[in-house]
């Protein structure tokens, strides 16, 4: 299993890649397909035509780590879909590890969570 932070970007390809490539393939695909930066220290994760297969691709200060899982039995589901017309899906760190476990989420629901910047709960005034 990935241990990863909670503030690392996991960004998600919604339409089936070959995997049959390796890191320079996957890089194009970032910059073609999913409009990020490779290295940019990002997870970068493409399932197969099945969805029984998924690669993530991530840089280091080193070079590209690639990470390979194959599910025995079943079938990786994404979170929720994609914006319409959007080929990307970002999703959370956790998000990913559940749906790497073969775990389906679609029918999750998040609680709301605090925002910086957004505005604060409607509260009673105090006397």
């Amino acid at each position: 299993m990935l241990s990863l932070p909670p503030t690392v970007r996991v960004y998600a390809a919604t339409a089936p890649v070959d995997l049959r490539g390796g890191f320079g393939r996957l890089a194009c695909l970032v910059r073609e397909v999913l409009a990020g930066d490779p290295l940019s220290g990002h997870l970068f994760v493409f399932f197969n035509r099945r969805a029984d297969r998924a690669k993530i691709l991530l840089w280091t200060r080193s070079g590209y780590c690639l990470f390979y899982k194959r599910l025995e039995l079943g079938r990786f589901r994404l979170p929720r879909l994609a914006e319409p017309g959007g080929q990307r899906l970002e999703m959370e760190a956790a998000e990913l590890q559940l749906v790497l476990e073969g775990i389906d989420l679609r029918g999750a629901r998040l609680r709301p969570r605090w925002t910086p910047g957004a505005a604060p709960a409607a509260t009673t005034p105090r006397p």
